[in-house]
This record gives C-alpha cells, sequence and structure tokens, in this order.
C-alpha cells in the first residue's frame, strides 16, 4: 500500500490556511505535516519536514510563492509544488512555472481535482486547471522562445509527433500508448526535445513548439 504523500501548506490566510488544512487530513492519500504562513516560513517548513508536494499561494509576505518556489526547487528538488491561488494572470502563471512549479490551480477548485493534482505532480507530472491551461495557450504565443529558422530540419518526424502529443497535454505513459514506444523510449525522446529547445520542462517544449509553429493552438 502506497504511503500517503506528505504535504506542506502555504498561505497568509489563517482561515483558508485553516479550512485547507481541514479538506485534506480527512483524506488517506496525503498528510499534512506544516503549514506557512509566509514564503520565509515555508522554506523553514520544507527545509525541516521534507515534504513530497507543496501546496503554497503566490502573493504572500516576505517572500512571495514565486521566489520560495525557485528556492525550494533549487534547494529541495525531489520536492514538488504547486500554486493555489485566486489570481490567474498571465504573468503569474509563467513566473510560477518557470520558478519550477508543476501544478496551477485556482481557490475555486474541487477537492477532487485538487488531489489529482497533488498524485499528479508527486508522479512528475505537470498539472494545470482548465482556466489556467486557457490563459497559457494565449500567452504562449507572447512568450520570450526564441524563434528559429534552422538551415536543416532540427526534429526527426517521431519528435515532431511527441512534441505535439506533448502540446496536447498527454503525458508520457499516454504518448507511449499513442505511439506504440515503450515508456523509457518516450522519456529519452522528451530529454532529447528539452535539449534541443533548451527547455527546462514539458513547459518549454510547448512555448517552444508554438513560438515556432510546429503546434497551433
Amino acid at each position: 500500500m502506497r504511503q500517503p504523500l506528505r504535504l506542506v501548506i502555504a498561505d497568509d490566510y489563517p482561515l483558508f490556511l485553516e479550512g485547507l488544512h481541514l479538506l485534506l487530513e480527512q483524506q488517506d492519500e496525503v498528510h499534512i505535516v506544516g503549514e506557512a504562513h509566509n514564503g520565509t516560513e515555508l522554506l523553514e517548513k520544507v527545509a525541516s519536514c521534507k515534504p513530497d508536494v507543496v501546496i503554497t499561494d503566490i502573493q504572500m509576505p516576505q517572500m512571495d510563492g514565486v521566489t520560495a518556489t525557485r528556492i525550494i526547487r533549487s534547494r529541495f528538488p525531489d520536492t514538488k509544488v504547486i500554486a493555489l491561488t485566486m489570481f490567474n494572470e498571465e504573468h503569474l502563471i509563467v513566473d510560477m512555472i518557470e520558478a519550477g512549479a508543476g501544478g496551477y490551480l485556482l481557490k475555486s477548485t474541487s477537492k477532487g481535482e485538487l488531489l489529482k493534482a497533488v498524485q499528479s505532480v508527486a508522479d512528475g507530472y505537470n498539472y494545470f486547471c482548465n482556466h489556467t491551461s486557457i490563459r497559457l495557450s494565449k500567452l504562449i504565443a507572447q512568450s520570450r522562445s526564441p524563434l528559429l529558422h534552422p538551415s536543416e530540419p532540427l526534429f526527426t518526424e517521431k519528435e515532431i509527433d511527441i512534441i505535439r502529443l506533448i502540446c496536447e497535454q498527454h503525458v508520457s505513459k499516454q504518448i507511449a500508448d499513442l505511439t506504440s514506444l515503450t515508456h523509457r523510449t518516450v522519456e529519452k525522446y522528451r530529454d532529447r526535445i528539452m535539449n534541443k529547445t533548451g527547455s527546462k520542462n514539458v513547459v518549454g517544449i510547448v512555448i517552444y513548439a508554438i513560438k515556432n509553429g510546429i503546434y497551433r493552438v
């Protein structure tokens, strides 16, 4: 039986934090090991509690969620981060993704979606709610990803197929089923594509693909 995922939750509104704690502690899949009311306290809790996943607001006193996420992902790479916020502005979504967050949810999300996001991010996948995905699609074309015109094809046909499936939010296991490749082979393709595009994660691949006309939204 799988052990419950260890969570640290952070929000500067005590009432919301208490409600989130009460909601999650009733779930067998997760275990709350720490709470924080600002970014500085969040870093301290992560260092002492070693959680699997952090759920954090973005705008907090002393240190915001973006800065805290960037530091957490640098110092504690095994700890995944999910943004849970009322803000759906494009620049905040991009900032959190670039800082290393694996998930982005609005506070209007359901308990089921929150638990699904926690599980997905803990397993190494990205998770974005529908509202965030729509915003992300609109801003990608205006991102800082370079527009390149190589003299020779940069990608093989198989790599192009996998890039498009990534853009459609398929995870590696799904891509393996759709392409009749092994999961391990898909992971190798993904790493190769990330190297070619200079991406740090699959979001970077999506941004590159749309900027360079490989995938259209």
